[in-house]
């Protein structure tokens, strides 16, 4: 009797996987014919003809809400993520700038994006991502930009002052820690390699765990990775795929501090996506060096009932003691509210920089 249900249960389940396998052609071959009526040559076509972070962000939310189950959400729209992502490579394989080595949180962050579909090619450096993105050698770039527990990553902020790029999408991963190393003893550790925003992140389980150990600062939680590969009594904090990619043993996992630690990264390419219906608006002002003028300049947003998620504040870089303002609000600058914010900025703020209306991270990727 359990045999015969079995048996029906699996037949039934062929019967589905041949047409889902029949559907995903079908939508594989709409996604060719759109490439057809656009009628973009591979020598003149650019990523925008084909990729368009507000509507991929329309479909995600619309397959959010008609799921019931018993698949989760984030499952459900990782499953339509790899989907969008194949089709897309058919009309136009992309190439995804990230701040590496290979193994990155950066690099996860680019697939949980963009897909498993897409190239993805890695950096030294945030600048370096920024450079092969605004020169054409790629189609998009992904950086880190904030983490929950230890903030602003600077260096992103400040590349925005003087690049002419545009954030096209934000990304929203969740972050786990694994301490990997060829050894498989805890009690040989010596040395621990690891970015510092890591060793920041795992300070507490450092200090209950491995007290007294040295813990070196290096570029990256996969360079770290990199580094201990087939070195004795030295671990790395970094990534489960930077595990698999340096053949590293994990010897213990999820030694964040946080349990709800994770980082925003943001997208960035050369020209604005449209409108999505449930959009982010990231600014840069300045003003004059006065008592008020910051509450002067944040006085428009509140007026036209705008919600600010994030201001920050760094050095200007052209005169001592001068700041840019980095500004986060909810809407898109299309938006009726949003316009008369803006508009009512240029008599208050000495200069306005609009980095990018894009469409909410759609689910917090694992």
């Amino acid at each position: 009797m359990v045999d015969d249900k079995l048996g029906s249960i699996r037949t039934r389940i062929d019967q589905l996987d041949e047409q889902l396998q029949q559907l995903i052609t079908e939508r594989a071959e709409c996604a060719q014919e759109v490439a057809r009526i656009k009628n973009i040559s591979s020598a003149s076509a650019d990523s925008s003809d084909y990729y368009r972070a507000e509507r991929e962000a329309e479909v995600l939310r619309t397959v959010m809400e008609r799921n019931n189950g018993p698949l989760a959400d984030e499952e459900m729209v990782r499953l339509f993520q790899e989907i969008m992502s194949a089709c897309l490579a058919l009309q136009h394989p992309m190439k995804i700038a990230f701040l590496g080595p290979e193994g990155t949180f950066t690099q996860a962050a680019a697939h949980a994006h963009f897909g498993k579909s897409v190239s993805t090619v890695p950096l030294a450096a945030i600048d370096e991502v920024f450079r092969e993105v605004e020169s054409g050698a790629v189609h998009y770039g992904v950086v880190p930009v904030e983490n929950s527990t230890e903030g602003i990553v600077n260096y992103t902020l400040d590349m925005f002052i003087q690049s002419p790029l545009k954030i096209c999408s934000e990304v929203e991963l969740r972050i786990h820690h694994h301490l990997m190393a060829s050894v498989d003893d805890l009690q040989q550790v010596t040395k621990v390699y690891a970015h510092q925003q890591a060793l920041a992140q795992c300070r507490e389980w450092l200090d209950r765990n491995l007290s007294g150990v040295d813990c070196i600062a290096v570029s990256s939680n996969a360079e770290a990775a990199r580094a201990v590969k087939n070195k004795k009594c030295v671990a790395a904090i970094a990534s489960e795929a930077a595990a698999d990619i340096y053949q590293l043993g994990i010897l213990a996992r999820n030694i964040e501090d946080n349990p709800d630690n994770a980082t925003r990264f943001l997208v960035v390419g050369r020209k604005a996506p449209g409108k999505s219906g449930n959009d982010k608006t990231s600014l840069l002002l300045t003003a004059a060096n006065k008592p008020g003028a910051l509450q002067a300049m944040l006085k428009p947003f509140a007026d036209n009932n705008i919600s600010l998620t994030r201001v920050e504040s760094r050095p200007s870089h052209s005169g001592t003691w001068d700041y840019v303002f980095f500004v986060d609000i909810e809407g898109c600058a299309e938006d009726d509210n949003v316009g008369r914010a803006l508009q009512e900025l240029n008599g208050v703020a000495s200069m306005i920089k609009i980095l990018g209306s894009y469409p909410k991270a759609v689910i917090q990727a694992k």
